[in-house]
């Protein structure tokens, strides 16, 4: 049985994604501009893990089955019902994981690595012309993102069940 496009969603999705993003943006410049270079790379590396986990959960929840959490609920094991509902909303928590939180965090550590990289030219007097702090900066930052995101998809399909199940007994624990 396919699933109908619903326009409500995509339209709440993509209002998500843009005031993510604004609030991503604003907190970061805000911060970087009064910080030293250890602060905003460690919230530079921040953005990326973010983004990691994420896409973890998300890749988690899609391939995750309701049998084993079936059984956890009829245990009564705390955070197996959120888990089903997990599952069972696996394209929402797909999409809002992975392309919300997941993307919006590669666009912000993109331009935080920008604003670092800019900021170090600006610090020790280089020119436009040497591109080798951007460069560095931006190789670093896409390899760590596509080598993280790259790995935690391994480890979200050989360990979806335990890692959803970590997510629904968090959800348990805040309630929602």
């Amino acid at each position: 049985m396919k699933k109908k496009t619903n326009i409500r969603w995509l339209t709440k999705i993509v209002l998500i994604s843009i005031v993510t993003t604004m609030l991503f943006t604003i907190a970061s410049t805000e911060i970087l501009g009064r910080v030293g270079y250890i602060v905003a790379f460690t919230i530079l590396i921040a953005f990326i893990v973010i983004g990691v986990i994420f896409d973890i959960i998300g890749v988690a929840v899609t391939t995750a089955q309701e049998a084993p959490f079936h059984s956890m609920a009829s245990h009564r094991q705390r955070g197996s019902a959120e888990s089903l509902r997990l599952i069972r909303n696996a394209d929402k928590v797909a999409s809002f994981c992975n392309d919300v939180v997941g993307d919006v965090s590669g666009i912000v550590s993109g331009s935080t690595a920008a604003l670092i990289a800019a900021r170090l030219m600006r610090d020790h007097g280089l020119v436009a012309e040497n591109l080798l702090a951007p460069l560095l900066i931006s190789c670093a930052v896409s390899g760590l993102t596509i080598g993280g995101k790259a790995m935690g998809k391994a480890f979200a399909i050989n360990h979806n069940v335990p890692i959803v199940l970590k997510v629904g007994k968090l959800l348990n624990f805040l309630r929602v």
